[in-house]
């Protein structure tokens, strides 16, 4: 227990949650926020030392030093220590560097430090946690380690290959590589996916009674004395032949043959887990992953409620669907309070998680108060927080509320003795927790297809109806869809890939390094994440094994059960993958980026392909073994390697494109240079933006360009020199002086306002006879390449190594940049 009369310093790692904790706790406690983690491995290869037992070395993260300076000022002048970080092995380990850190620079020396963990930031629970400390947990820590330095090894010797073989500044991750093979395995097939063409035959009928006329619809499902399958009808002549048989064997009737009456009861679905909440938001509020999960953070960690601030939602990070007792009771009470009693069933409804490493000491995601609803603190929320909260409650409340309740009934109507039709018809009588809410699901209609909301008439067996007319509909299979953010986190926790607090940075990760687009709400691989997908698959199998990756999952979540050991888990996983990664080196581009030969060029008779290159997939003309060059143009956003034509590839090569002419006469012409698509106006460029197509911008964006880039030009100027073209700008490294073609830069120490004319002139022109001319680079390659064989027999083995060690320590300097996949 705490020491009440003693100056207690807590820990949190923000500081909206540090301010919620600190009116919980009161005068006695200092609250303060980390902001996030505090340490990171070292970015440079060695960080996690293979050689000496997996040794890791951290640093303390650049953005987070002056937080931990004052945690460190702040606990000099404290008795205690708390340690409040998330429940989870992310927060765990930051507690645990954080300690790590204060006890290097010798803080804590007779100081107690506490670790608490609370669910959800209420003043009871914060303050029972308080009245409940514990240790840092020792299994927790290891499992993040050795989590993070898997992560570290994989992207750390992959991201490099993929540099040299594919493309730079592409990485590969250790959960992020599986999760995009599941997304190019699903392009392969729609790719591969070939229609078949079917039809279904339906009765349009009619009852006619007191009521008057009741029209409904039935479909075949017999066809003499045949069962009707999908296919059984797979073209015109069938279709239109078995319309023929059924209209002379019904003679305008269809009779009741079957009438089969039931009671369908419907369960509500469970609370929120981490992954159902990130499946429903983007269901129903069309929310991505991250999107979901920062609004989640925000409610959890507390909202101004008018001048009270207060966690709304428990901990967002679970896969228990647990809900605690006092929890249960509250719920029920608001449930008669907002339904009435015959809402609410005899008994509490208990519902129990699938997932085998669950952590069932967790809630599931819920409110932390049920009677406080959404329509109360609606004017306090931001809209993202609003419509989640609502989310929230809802499902909360409806998982304890009664059953649904349908009337359903199937009739069968034969028409003939051989030939028969069903209706199927279901009717709310009791809604129960549909009332509140109803699951989403992922068909491509959005609709439970089992729902048949259709009423039918009073229909008894014996009795006749009027058959109207037969309708017979042509239809064609359609290929699986591509996944979207539901659907994919979804599959990804059936194969037990990653876990749910990991889902919203791998799809971050592949929508940042460019391997998937979102078209819509669905996923589509680019031509850098199918041939990056296809390196990996071919060259490094079982690393993107969805089984061996799973497994993986299981032996890190054992360490957090103290149930294995992180180090030796390590070196298993690192024997296998190092030996395979040194086995690679020695690929071939060409070998990883094969060319998609897509024809000839009717015009030269020239071979025309399409690849990836260094800077993205383009299309080209002839082949580096011709006499003349060959001609390369890039591919347009929309456009892919597997999927672009012989003739849209050639219209690629219509550039550049004359647009017209400026008011001074100037010729305007768009083009696509090394960096990217620009127009050209005299001998000035500007570049496109991001929206802007090449193949498609007229004259009036291009004026609007240039526009931009002379307003911008003159805001950034600081001095003019009359009509001589000559200016002094602002730029980004510092003042300049241009003439619109030239360039230099304002020697150190010289006052950029103060220089005349004649100095700005003076410095171009040292600048221009500096600069290097034109095949001047040119002929120093070929005269570096001519001395190279001489220059090689002179190399010593010491120079070698020197010179190869230089290398690696340059690459892995980028790797340290370039590899983020911490999932």
């Amino acid at each position: 227990m705490p020491s009440y009369m003693s100056k207690n310093l807590v820990i949190v790692e923000s500081p909206a949650k540090a301010k919620t904790i600190k009116k919980y706790l009161g005068k006695d406690f200092e609250v303060l926020a980390s902001y996030g983690h505090v340490r990171d491995l070292v970015p440079k290869d060695g960080a996690v030392d293979v050689a000496n037992g997996f040794d890791m070395k951290y640093q303390v993260i650049d953005r987070n030093e002056k937080h931990v300076k004052a945690i460190a000022t702040a606990l000099k002048g404290s008795d205690e220590l708390w340690l409040a970080t998330d429940p989870d092995r992310e927060g765990e380990a930051i507690s645990w560097h954080l300690v790590e850190l204060l006890r290097e620079k010798k803080l804590l020396a007779g100081k107690p430090v506490r670790r608490v963990v609370f669910y959800e930031i209420t003043q009871r629970e914060v303050q029972n946690a308080i009245q409940n400390p514990r240790e840092i947990s020792d299994d927790l820590v290891n499992a993040q380690q050795a989590r993070r330095a898997l992560d570290y090894l994989v992207g750390f010797n992959l991201s490099p290959l993929l540099w040299r073989k594919v493309q730079p500044g592409l990485s590969a991750g250790r959960v992020q590589s599986p999760a995009l093979r599941l997304i190019c395995e699903r392009e392969e097939q729609i790719k591969a996916f070939v229609p078949r063409e079917y039809w279904t035959l339906e009765a349009s009928a009619q009852k006619d009674g007191d009521k008057g006329p009741q029209a409904f619809t039935a479909k075949l499902i017999e066809l003499q004395g045949r069962k009707v399958e999908q296919f059984t009808l797979t073209n015109t002549v069938s279709a239109l032949t078995a319309k023929n048989i059924i209209g002379k064997a019904a003679q305008g009737e269809l009779t009741v043959a079957a009438v089969d009456k039931k009671q369908r009861r419907r369960n509500p679905a469970p609370p929120f887990t981490t992954s159902t909440l990130q499946q429903e938001a983007n269901r129903k509020l069309g929310f991505t992953a991250s999107r979901t999960m920062r609004a989640a953070q925000q409610l959890y960690e507390g909202v101004d409620l008018g001048g009270e601030t207060v966690g709304l939602i428990t901990y967002m990070r679970t896969d228990s669907v647990s809900l605690a007792q006092d929890a249960l009771a509250e719920i029920r009470n608001t449930i008669v309070a907002q339904f009435g009693p015959a809402a609410l069933p005899d008994e509490p409804r208990y519902y129990k998680t699938k997932s085998k490493n669950a952590q069932e000491a967790h809630e599931a995601v819920r409110p932390t108060a049920a009677s406080r609803l959404p329509k109360d603190v609606v004017a306090y929320l931001a809209p993202d927080q609003a419509k989640l909260y609502e989310l929230i409650w809802k499902r909360t409340v409806a998982c304890q509320m009664q059953q649904a309740v349908f009337d359903t009934v199937a009739v069968e109507l034969r028409a003939g003795a051989d030939n028969a039709f069903r209706a199927n018809g279901s009717v709310l009588v009791e809604p129960g927790f549909i009332a509140v809410y109803s699951q989403g699901v992922d068909s491509p209609s959005g609709k439970d297809d089992d729902d048949d909301d259709k009423r039918l008439p009073a229909l008894e067996v014996g009795e006749r109806v009027r058959l109207l007319h037969l309708i017979a509909d042509q239809h064609f299979t359609e290929p699986p869809p591509r996944y979207t953010e539901a659907s994919l986190v979804k599959t990804l926790e059936e194969y037990d890939i990653g876990r749910p607090s990991t889902y919203a940075s791998i799809i971050s990760t592949l929508l940042a390094r460019d391997y998937v687009r979102l078209e819509g709400k669905a996923f589509n691989p680019t031509d850098v994440g199918m041939i990056v997908n296809k390196f990996l698959t071919d060259h490094f199998t079982r690393y993107v094994d969805y089984e061996f990756t799973a497994h993986l999952e299981d032996d890190l979540d054992a360490v957090s059960r103290g149930e294995k050991q992180w180090k030796p888990l390590l070196a298993e996983f690192w024997q296998q993958f190092k030996q395979r990664v040194d086995e690679k080196q020695e690929l071939s581009r060409s070998e990883v980026s094969e060319a998609r030969q897509l024809g000839t060029d009717p015009v030269s008779g020239k071979p025309v392909s399409a690849r990836l290159g260094r800077f993205g997939p383009f299309v080209q003309i002839g082949t580096k073994d011709d006499e003349d060059k060959p001609r390369f143009a890039s591919l347009r956003a929309n456009q892919r390697i597997d999927t672009i034509t012989l003739d849209q590839a050639l219209a690629l090569f219509a550039l550049p494109r004359k647009l017209g002419q400026l008011p001074n006469g100037e010729e305007v012409e768009v083009n696509i240079g090394r960096f990217g698509p620009y127009v050209r106006h005299g001998s000035s460029f500007v570049s496109l933006k991001k929206d802007d197509d090449p193949y498609t911008v007229e004259l009036p964006r291009a004026i609007e360009l240039i526009e931009q880039k002379a307003a911008a030009l003159e805001a950034a100027t600081i001095k003019r020199f009359g009509d001589t073209g000559i200016r002094i700008v602002k730029g980004r490294f510092g003042p300049y002086i241009t003439d619109g073609k030239r360039r230099a830069r304002i020697p150190k120490g010289k006052d950029a306002e103060a220089l005349s004319v004649f100095e700005c002139e003076a410095y171009l022109a040292e600048a221009e006879k500096a600069a290097p001319k034109k095949g001047a680079r040119k002929t120093a390659k070929k005269a570096t390449a001519d001395a190279a064989p001489k220059a090689a027999k002179k190399v010593t083995t010491k120079a070698a190594g020197k010179t190869a060690k230089k290398a690696v320590k340059k690459t892995a300097k980028k790797a340290a940049k370039k590899t983020g996949d911490k999932t």
